[in-house]
């Protein structure tokens, strides 16, 4: 199957991946964001789960390596949905994918709320889930759990 008609365009992902003072952030090539620093992320895939495109889409576009650890938020429309989880950092170097991006950096959280090449959305999601964190709020937490018989596993993201 192509990549293009695997490809679920109505259901996205994005990753807010913090390692100390810092955030994972790309500069996009295309679109309405081109030269814009947003948070890594893409597409869902048809048979692919939201956590296993965070990963997928963050490797691909940085070379790093994450786990999907809360839901920090999801917008929803008449057309589709982009949900953003935090993720753990794993492994791996940020480096550009040389296609979706022109750059991939780790970018100290404070300056980049300050900065016009970051649009409000990523830096409404940033502030949001490091708030939480200095408040001790709880984000959504993954809580995984059995489906009826032979229908799998799900996740369910609550408190």
């Amino acid at each position: 199957m192509s990549e293009e008609i695997n490809t679920d365009w109505e259901r996205s992902v994005g990753a807010v991946v913090i390692r100390g003072d810092e955030v994972l952030l790309v500069r996009h090539t295309y679109g309405a964001g081109t030269g814009m620093l947003i948070i890594p992320g893409g597409y869902v895939k048809y048979g692919e789960t939201p956590q296993e495109a965070v990963v997928r889409e963050v490797l691909e576009e940085t070379g790093v390596t994450v786990r999907p650890d809360r839901l920090a938020g999801i917008r929803f429309n008449m057309k589709d949905w982009y949900a953003v989880f935090t993720a753990e950092y794993v492994s791996g170097e940020a480096r550009s994918d040389g296609d979706e991006n022109s750059e991939a950096i780790w970018a100290y959280i404070p300056d980049i709320m300050l900065k016009k090449d970051v649009p409000d959305l990523t830096k409404k999601i940033i502030g949001s889930v490091v708030s939480a964190d200095r408040q001790g709020c709880k984000l959504y937490g993954m809580i995984p759990y059995k489906g009826r018989e032979n229908s799998g596993e799900y996740s369910l993201y609550s408190f």
